[in-house]
């Protein structure tokens, strides 16, 4: 295998949306003798990523990984069994990279010697109501310093680089408890931190991020605002720490009351923030009720029952062309 780096994308039962992902990579510049491959790990049981990963054509080598038991850690961990880079590239399969992204996250990387860098996502959600989009084109992008450098807190996942012996360690890095509920990342991240790895910022290393339609809803994005504020409680209890716990449930409870009062009022008045209003009071009753089997799932099994709820899945590449 010539070059160092591979990108890994995780697919479930989006055919358009990996297409538009692969031929992103497909069109990366600058990175011809660092990029060694294309990972595609199909999700999906049914195994219905294959005719998209063949038709992919471009310059990188597209290699197809099937894990047919659905969750997100377990999709990882195949993709990471199936190459051997020593750089891990990660792209979900609803994002498109801009064509300089993966030479900018390893300038970046090369620059901070971080263990782990991110980029900038743009947030698209075409699909949603007018008065909602900006909400959740905010929700599901995220901005960062405006120069490289060294980041305290890490990010998702998504638009990634990772330096594998430091920050994947041993042959399944992504513990696939949380296959379904998500924080896989969050839990690889915190043991990095604790084992001295850092994090590092590439504001040139940018995607967009297409929310699919059964997502672009107010009553999913409250869902995910509710389980990130869970995150902060149930990592004082993790950790033991009983008064950090209580300090997080009080501002929880704060949050609920100030920001449930505006949202009420700003859906009387239609107020252009009342969606902004309604997420951090969901965040507040994250806090609060944090406990072990309240957490939502969002990955594996519940996103394939979602996408069938909602007649999500899309057609196959094939016959769109058609």
């Amino acid at each position: 295998m010539s070059g160092d780096v591979a990108v890994l994308i995780p697919t479930l039962r989006r055919p358009d949306s990996l297409a538009r992902a692969l031929a992103s990579v497909q069109a990366q510049t600058g990175v011809d003798k660092r990029l060694a491959e294309v990972v595609v790990v199909d999700n999906d049981p049914e195994g219905t990523a294959l005719s998209t990963v063949e038709a992919s054509t471009g310059p990188f080598p597209v290699r197809y990984v099937h894990a047919p038991d659905p969750g997100v850690a377990t999709a990882r961990n195949a993709g990471l069994a199936a190459t051997s880079a020593p750089l891990i590239a990660f792209l979900d399969d609803d994002e498109a990279a801009s064509p300089d992204w993966l030479a900018a996250l390893l300038a970046a990387q090369a620059e901070t010697r971080a263990e782990v860098v991110f980029g900038p996502i743009q947030g698209r959600a075409p699909d949603a109501p007018a008065w909602l989009q900006p909400y959740l084109e905010a929700f599901f992008g995220r901005e960062g310093p405006a120069v490289v450098g060294h980041l305290t807190q890490p990010f998702g996942c998504g638009n990634s680089l990772m330096v594998r012996v430091a920050a994947l360690p041993g042959p399944a890095p992504f513990n696939p408890a949380a296959d379904h509920a998500g924080g896989e990342d969050d839990a690889l991240f915190s043991a990095l931190a604790a084992r001295g790895g850092g994090f590092g910022w590439a504001p040139n290393a940018r995607v967009e991020e297409f929310a699919p339609a059964h997502r672009a809803t107010l009553r999913y994005a409250l869902t995910r605002a509710f389980a990130y504020g869970q995150g902060p409680s149930q990592t004082a209890r993790r950790h033991g720490r009983s008064l950090g716990l209580v300090h997080w449930m009080a501002i929880g409870a704060a949050q609920v009351v100030v920001f449930g009062g505006l949202a009420a009022v700003g859906f009387l008045i239609w107020h252009p923030r009342r969606a902004w209003w309604l997420d951090r009071a969901a965040r507040g009753l994250g806090k609060l009720l944090w406990m072990p089997g309240l957490e939502p799932a969002f990955y594996g099994a519940a996103e394939m029952a979602r996408l069938q709820r909602a007649g999500a899945k899309e057609r196959p590449v094939s016959a769109r062309n058609a």
